[in-house]
């Protein structure tokens, strides 16, 4: 008898921890969030974009690079069958619209599968992007010079290294180095859920120079957008399963040390920074249960941030944009540029609206 009850006993305990764990998941996921539609007067779908619109950095000119076609594990993709593009918008034309660069000769296309991307400009106004690439669903770095005359993109190098194991976003701070955060720990789609399940913090965020590579910010649930302040003393750390943005201070070693953490109640993705206040934007998930667990009859919404002041004591949080994904599904990314936002996403379209 007494071995039955310690055997129910123990049943019961495990019983319990998967519980709370099972809670915990659909709380990280958003599962039970459902919000109305709060939609911006003058938007439109962006004509080209089908596949995704992950991730988008603007020059200060008003051009917009946008990586397009992303395919991840355990996500739905509307072209498995077609291989990445970087697109570029000019936000000064009448009307503009997406084009694909071509990249040089001798870089893999077959394999180019883009996520995250950061722009860097030199002293001599040459412009070089950093694009996250997962080949074969592994990560790499690639570093492209943008040739402007010829809209196209000359590919510099290939870069991989094993603490940039699951890269999920970049930030350039010079023509061959950035930071980078990872995303995941396991590799497999079944890993990943359960990593999610049993809530590991083990994800990171990367410093990486030909000099030296390091860690520079540990414990995160899920590494995902990084930016940095337009004074470059400030980098902001998206972890999407903690509902957080982490600031961080930057040193003249590019080490980073912890300033405070804003908790928000979305599943937070790419942070883009207006250049000029400062001001934080968010491309964000509603309800990420639907993005994992992909329903055409119920498909995942899109939701837009728009953060200002995060250093103070009180932050200003304003919903900017919402759709059940009836019109856009899982916003990625909000970027932006003079009257213009474009609101990017992981698998689907891209829009455009005019404030």
């Amino acid at each position: 008898m007494g071995k039955l009850l310690l055997g129910l006993a123990v049943i019961g305990i495990v019983g319990a921890l998967i519980g709370e764990r099972l809670v915990m998941f659909r709380h990280r996921l958003c599962a039970s969030r459902e919000m109305k539609p709060k939609r911006l007067p003058n938007c439109h779908l962006i004509k080209g974009i089908e596949s995704g619109s992950e991730d988008i950095d603007v020059l200060p000119n008003g051009l917009a690079f946008i990586s397009s076609g992303l395919k991840y594990p355990g996500l739905k993709s509307f072209a498995p069958d077609k291989n990445g593009q970087i697109l570029l918008m000019d936000l000064n034309e009448e009307n503009p619209h997406p084009v694909e660069l071509k990249i040089s000769r001798g870089f893999d296309m077959a394999s180019f599968n883009p996520h995250g991307i950061s722009i860097y400009t030199d002293e001599n106004d040459t412009v070089y992007l950093f694009v996250v690439n997962h080949p074969q669903y592994k990560s790499t770095v690639e570093v492209f010079k943008f040739v402007e005359d010829e809209n196209s993109l000359l590919h510099l190098k290939t870069i991989k290294h094993e603490l940039l194991s699951s890269v999920n976003d970049i930030m350039a701070v010079g023509p061959d180095s950035f930071y980078a955060t990872n995303d995941h720990y396991f590799s497999e789609s079944i890993g990943m859920l359960l990593e999610m399940f049993l809530g590991l913090s083990w994800t990171n965020v990367v410093y990486y120079s030909p000099k030296e590579v390091k860690e520079v910010a540990a414990g995160f649930y899920s590494a995902n957008g990084i930016n940095i302040s337009p004074d470059g003393k400030y980098v902001y750390v998206a972890d999407i399963l903690d509902h957080s943005i982490h600031v961080f201070e930057k040193h003249d070693n590019l080490s980073l040390t912890p300033v405070k953490v804003l908790q928000l109640d979305t599943i937070l993705d790419n942070i883009s920074v207006d250049p000029y206040t400062g001001d934080l934007w968010l491309g964000c998930h509603p309800n990420a249960a639907k993005l994992i667990f992909y329903n055409p009859e119920d498909p995942p919404g899109s939701e837009v941030l728009h953060i200002q002041n995060i250093l103070s004591d009180k932050p200003t949080v304003t919903q900017v944009y919402v759709d059940d994904g009836s019109v856009i599904q899982a916003s990625s990314v909000a970027t932006i540029y003079d009257k213009h936002l474009l609101i990017g996403t992981v698998f689907h379209r891209g829009l455009h609206c005019q404030l």
